[in-house]
């Protein structure tokens, strides 16, 4: 039976943190309404993996009584948020939604989630998503598929649909999740919140479990662009343990985010708008762009011709790199072992087949395959070129604008169930969103209307190469329009 969630609006990271510093309000309270929220909606949503009240409470306890010292508070003083199970912390489990890391207590801490603490955060637990970051729709995670708040029939989105509907659940004020080919902004497009891919190397990947290495990237979820960016700023900057971090200077994402759009270009590219995106979805993304003109941008036609190549590329190289990270999962130093085998090479089989689900094993086995002599050349090689026109593509069309803006994904959520027997037609969701990835390009998905039935609608907002202040202030000006 479809249920809809009772929407309730938490604080916002600013109201929080002025209340907590006047003593209008408490970090201890504010955990305290995250967990009734998760005690009376999480049982159908499914977004916590793993709760940690005690750690929470005491921390949240931590930060009241600093601020009674009239000390100026860190940015994300007693600010209650979920943390996506792919990215470790110590003390908590971390089993990227899978039974072959089943048990596992990482003895570290990601170098993101240390920021957030450092900044103050109160940590409420570790959140479901699709095994290894592997699915568009979250029903990929071992324990279990995580609900829509709006429509508890419906796919929250992947891979990081815990993440997006823990916000849109009112159950944290913020989360974090990672997104390899559109797991941040399409699971942030179907539940109706803002998610942000930064650019390739702005936050740091130490702790992250990886998928795809040259992929991958830890962004943020937050009801407002306001509170995406906050949390961004902390996260973002160079970390020594990342070899691919960058020491590109972090800016202050909320010095121009009010700014408004009047005087920027905006670039909207026909491929985006083509065969296969719902009409819904093409008038609220349309009517966006209409209202941002009028608001004073230049709305530019670019470019971006190679994009209907974007998908057999990105799953080549994301299945590649897949197959080359998970072979460590091996039953061997740590998560799940087979019982009962008898030989080593029986214990890598039946450790492997029983650990991992069978979109990672998909994934596993392609990616093993292009790799394999007589095909590289065929199948990596060309993709890696590929992949190198499609960066192009986006350099150009940064010339002419300031930023770019498309649907986040060519449908509204649709139903459990509707896409597990075709694969094809599941990764067809990430259509608009693995190009970003590919190039190395940041961007966001922000609401920006609803269907019929009442489901949200994103668009998707694209900037250049460590230009998410261009897309935090269009973001922002989407959301007053």
């Amino acid at each position: 039976m479809t249920t809809k969630i009772s929407a309730v609006k938490l604080p916002s990271i600013n109201e929080l943190v002025e209340g907590i510093a006047k003593g209008t309000t408490s970090a201890v309270e504010a955990a305290r309404l995250c967990f009734r929220r998760i005690d009376e909606e999480d049982a159908t949503i499914h977004s916590f993996l793993s709760i940690d009240r005690e750690r929470a409470m005491a921390r949240a306890a931590e930060i009241d009584a600093n601020a009674t010292t009239g000390e100026a508070l860190p940015m994300l003083a007693g600010i209650p948020m979920g943390i996506k199970d792919v990215l470790v912390v110590d003390g908590m489990p971390a089993t990227a939604g899978s039974k072959i890391l089943e048990g596992y207590q990482p003895p570290y801490t990601a170098t993101a989630v240390r920021k957030l603490i450092d900044a103050g955060a109160v940590l409420l637990g570790k959140l479901n998503c699709d095994e290894f970051a592997m699915g568009s729709s979250n029903e990929n995670s071992a324990y279990g598929p995580v609900r829509n708040p709006y429509d508890t029939e419906r796919v929250p989105g992947g891979s990081s649909g815990g993440s997006a509907a823990a916000v849109a659940a009112g159950m944290a004020v913020a989360t974090l999740g990672s997104d390899t080919g559109g797991s941040i902004r399409q699971p942030a497009s179907f539940c109706g919140v803002v998610g942000v891919l930064p650019t390739y190397g702005r936050v740091s990947r130490y702790g992250l479990v990886a998928f795809a290495s040259s992929l991958d990237r830890v962004g943020p979820f937050a009801a407002t662009v306001l509170d995406a960016a906050k949390v961004l700023g902390v996260v973002a900057g160079h970390d020594p343990m990342d070899a691919t971090s960058s020491t590109e200077p972090v800016p202050d994402y909320l010095a121009e985010i009010d700014k408004g759009v009047a005087g920027m270009r905006l670039g909207v590219p026909p491929e985006y708008f083509g065969e296969g995106l719902d009409p819904e979805v093409r008038a609220a993304v349309e009517a966006t762009i209409e209202r941002l003109k009028q608001a004073g941008a230049e709305i530019v036609p670019v470019s971006l011709p190679h994009t209907r190549y974007a998908v057999p590329t990105y799953y080549v190289i994301a299945t590649a790199e897949a197959s080359a990270n998970l072979a460590r999962f091996d039953g061997v130093r740590y998560g799940y072992r087979a019982p009962n085998t008898q030989t080593l090479a029986g214990m890598y089989h039946c450790s492997r087949e029983g650990g991992f689900g069978a979109e990672v094993k998909r994934r596993i086995l392609l990616g093993t395959y292009v790799l394999s002599a007589g095909y590289y050349d065929a199948y990596y090689r060309k993709a890696q070129q590929v992949r190198r026109l499609l960066t192009e593509d986006f350099l150009k069309a940064f010339d002419k604008v300031d930023a770019i803006l498309t649907p986040t994904a060519p449908t509204s959520a649709f139903k459990l169930g509707e896409k597990t027997d075709n694969p094809m037609e599941m990764y067809l969701a990430d259509i608009y969103t693995v190009t970003a990835n590919l190039a190395g390009i940041c961007g966001a998905s922000v609401p920006c209307g609803e269907s019929r039935a009442g489901l949200p609608i994103g668009i998707q907002i694209l900037g250049k190469h460590f230009g998410e202040s261009a897309v935090f202030r269009v973001g922002h000006a989407v959301e007053r329009l």
